[in-house]
């Protein structure tokens, strides 16, 4: 069975989507299976990954909204063992298309458990807010992980969404548990970087990733080669701290 990740952070530009794919390449790397569940109407997994969203015929939007779609008919693969269910621009009408439908915050894991065992991980790209994708994608989930921008405004946010999370552990899923923070464009240069990231153990005393991943030109590049960091440049600073976290993660899984 797939150890399922949400990826979840509200603020925008905080590196989520970078995270979900270059974590996902690293994975693949280590021998895992993986698959990308983009649920970001922005579809920016699926573009970084070479997929154009408005060229896909079928996507999450339609697995979520018509009963008759199944989460295996959109899957496509980005390399073998690193597979993607697209984004369409559809999908931000989900919200309003699912608000009447029973049961609709678990559209997103009823569909997931037609894949559930093909997979060793199934990493979910959310949108930057906390609206009912979201929820989709953490009610989907066991495991939470948020990246965190080292900047001024990063922690900003970060008790409603921790709150929001602790709501639908409550009420929605109760096997949901945060997996850990990621500092994402850090710079050791900036003490402002330093600030935050100490900030950050008042939120989470017990669980930050030791890798933290650093500005890196090469990282802002890759997508616009449908590449991740390790495919475009393996030995960049972006792609080695990627495969740190890919190696925490697992080592946490095999030690919790």
């Amino acid at each position: 069975m797939a150890r399922i990740i949400s990826v979840v952070n509200q603020k925008g530009g905080v590196g989520k989507t970078t995270t979900t794919i270059n974590l996902a390449a690293w994975l693949k790397e280590f021998g895992q299976k993986v698959l990308i569940v983009d649920i970001d109407p922005q579809g920016n997994a699926s573009s970084g990954l070479g997929i154009n969203p408005r060229e896909v015929s079928k996507g999450i939007y339609e697995v979520l909204i018509d009963p008759n779609t199944r989460m295996g008919e959109v899957i496509k693969a980005h390399q073998p063992n690193f597979h993607l269910a697209p984004s369409t621009p559809d999908l931000a009408g989900a919200a309003v298309d699912l608000v009447n439908e029973e049961n609709r915050e678990y559209k997103l894991h009823e569909n997931l458990q037609e894949v559930i065992d093909l997979y060793d991980y199934i990493l979910i790209d959310n949108p930057p807010s906390l609206g009912l994708l979201t929820i989709n994608g953490l009610v989907a989930a066991r495991e939470v992980l948020i990246p965190v921008q080292c900047e001024y405004y990063a922690l900003e946010g970060l008790s409603q969404l921790l709150n929001t999370i602790n709501l639908i552990k409550e009420h929605l899923q109760p096997d949901l548990k945060i997996l850990g923070a990621v500092m994402t464009m850090y710079d050791s240069r900036n003490k402002l970087s330093n600030a935050v990231f100490q900030e950050l153990y008042k939120f989470f005393p017990e669980r930050i990733f030791r890798s933290v991943i650093p500005r890196n030109v090469r990282m802002a590049e890759a997508p616009s080669h449908g590449l991740s960091i390790k495919d475009y440049d393996l030995e960049s600073a972006g792609s080695k701290a990627y495969k740190r976290l890919a190696q925490e993660i697992m080592w946490h899984n095999q030690n919790k």
